[in-house]
C-alpha cells in the first residue's frame, strides 16, 4: 500500500478510479512499484505532468505512454548510465487516454492537462482562434515540444463493398470519429471537399474500437479514423473480415491538399492491414504540444529526456510509429511556436540554428472550417 501522503497526492493528480487502471501510463505503475521498493525520502520531491493521448484504440495513448516513460524518473529509479530512466528527476509523467485531439487541447486551455499530443492543423486553428475555433479566444499558451510522426487518414469499408471512393458514402451508415476527436473534424472538413455533408448520411460518432466491431458486423458501412498506421482499431478489424481504405488519389483529394497544406500526401503499404492493398491517403502531423507556462527547465528536462540516445531503443521497440519518432523531423511544419524550454534544447543540439522558429504553413489558399468542434444534437455514445 502506498504511503498516506503520497497516495492523497496521486488521487488529486488522477482521480480515481477514472484514469488509475486502463486510462493510466503504465509506467506509472511501474513508478509506485518503485517508491516502495525505496525509502521515500525523496517523495515530496516528485512532480507530476500529464499527457493528453487519444482512445486506446488509436495510435495517440500506445504513443503517449511511449513519451511518458521516456520522461519519467521516479525517486528510487536506477540512474540513466547504469541503464535506467534518462528522464527529469523526480518526475511521474501519465499518458491520460481522452477523446482525442479537440478534448485535449479543451483541458489544456483549462489547465487539467499540462501536455497534448494533437493534429497539426486542429493545434493550429485552436492558437489562432480560427476555423471551428472561430469566436474563441486564440489559445495563446499553446506551444509546442516536437513534431513527432505523420498520422494518416483511413477510411475503412468491408472489402465486398460497393463503396469506391468518399462520394459513395452518401446514404450509407458511417462513423465519423466520436465528439472531441480530431477524427471528426477531419471527416468534416473532407466531406465538404465531396460535396457531402453528415445530414448526407446516417452519421455515428463512435470510438474506433467499436466503429470497428460495428463494421464487422454489418451495422455500419465505413468509418472514418485519423492516426499513425497500424492504427488497432484497423488492425483489429482486418483480422476478423476483409477490409478495404478508400483511396484520395483523384481530385477531391488533391484540391484537400493544395488548399489545405497541413494535409500531405501519405501512403498506406501494403500489408500493414491484412490483406489491404497499398492505399493513397492523407497524412498530418501529430505533435506533441504543451502550455506555455510550464516552467523553462521543465520543459527542457523533458525534450532532452525525449531525444537522449538512451531513449532511441524505447521509442524503436515500443509502437510501429515510434522509429518514425526523430530528432531530424522535430521541427518540421510545427503548427504553434515553441516552448522557450525546447527551442533551449533544439539550439543547444545545433537543430534549430537561428533565432526564429518554424513557421506553421500558410493557410492562404483557402479558409478554415467553421463549423464548431462541438454539436449539442449529435447522438451521446
Amino acid at each position: 500500500m502506498l504511503p498516506p501522503s503520497l497516495a492523497d497526492r496521486l488521487r488529486r493528480f488522477v482521480p480515481f478510479p477514472h484514469a488509475w487502471t486502463a486510462r493510466a501510463l503504465p509506467g506509472l505503475l511501474t513508478a509506485a512499484l518503485l517508491l516502495l521498493g525505496s525509502s521515500l525520502a525523496g517523495a515530496e520531491d516528485i512532480r507530476f505532468f500529464r499527457i493528453g493521448t487519444g482512445t486506446t484504440g488509436g495510435t495517440y495513448f500506445p504513443v503517449g505512454g511511449m513519451l511518458a516513460n521516456a520522461i519519467s524518473n521516479p525517486p528510487g529509479s536506477r540512474p540513466c548510465d547504469r541503464g535506467g530512466s534518462c528522464g527529469v528527476a523526480g518526475l511521474i509523467a501519465v499518458a491520460q487516454a481522452t477523446q482525442g485531439s479537440v478534448e485535449n487541447l479543451k483541458e489544456m486551455r483549462t489547465g487539467t492537462l499540462e501536455s497534448s499530443l494533437s493534429q497539426a492543423d486542429i493545434a493550429f486553428w485552436a492558437h489562432q482562434g480560427i476555423g471551428p475555433y472561430k469566436g474563441q479566444p486564440a489559445f495563446e499558451q499553446l506551444t509546442s515540444i516536437a513534431n513527432l510522426y505523420t498520422e494518416t487518414v483511413h477510411v475503412v469499408v468491408r472489402a465486398e463493398s460497393d463503396i469506391r471512393n468518399i462520394g459513395d458514402l452518401r446514404g450509407k451508415v458511417v462513423s465519423v470519429g466520436e465528439e472531441g476527436s480530431g477524427t471528426l473534424v477531419e471527416a468534416r472538413v473532407i466531406l465538404e471537399a465531396y460535396g457531402l455533408g453528415e445530414k448526407d448520411m446516417e452519421a455515428r460518432y463512435l470510438k474506433p474500437g467499436p466503429a470497428g466491431d460495428r463494421l464487422v458486423e454489418h451495422d455500419i458501412d465505413a468509418f472514418f479514423i485519423v492516426g499513425g498506421h497500424p492504427v488497432a482499431a484497423v488492425a483489429e478489424a482486418a483480422a476478423r473480415t476483409p477490409v478495404r481504405l478508400l483511396s484520395f488519389d483523384d481530385p477531391h483529394g488533391k484540391s484537400l491538399k493544395e488548399h489545405l497544406p497541413f494535409f500531405t500526401e501519405s501512403v498506406i503499404d501494403e500489408g500493414v492491414y491484412e490483406g489491404v492493398l497499398a492505399t493513397r491517403t492523407l497524412g498530418v502531423g501529430a505533435q506533441w504540444l504543451v502550455r506555455g507556462d510550464v516552467p523553462e527547465e521543465l520543459v527542457y528536462g523533458i525534450t532532452r529526456a525525449l531525444w537522449h540516445p538512451n531513449t532511441r531503443r524505447l521509442l524503436d521497440s515500443g509502437h510501429p510509429k515510434g522509429p518514425s519518432i526523430q530528432l531530424a523531423n522535430a521541427l518540421n511544419g510545427l503548427a504553434v511556436p515553441l516552448h522557450p524550454g525546447a527551442a533551449r534544447y533544439y539550439r543547444e543540439a545545433g537543430v534549430l540554428k537561428q533565432a526564429a522558429e518554424p513557421e506553421a504553413p500558410p493557410l492562404e489558399k483557402a479558409p478554415a472550417p467553421e463549423e464548431p468542434v462541438t454539436r449539442d444534437d449529435a447522438p451521446a455514445q
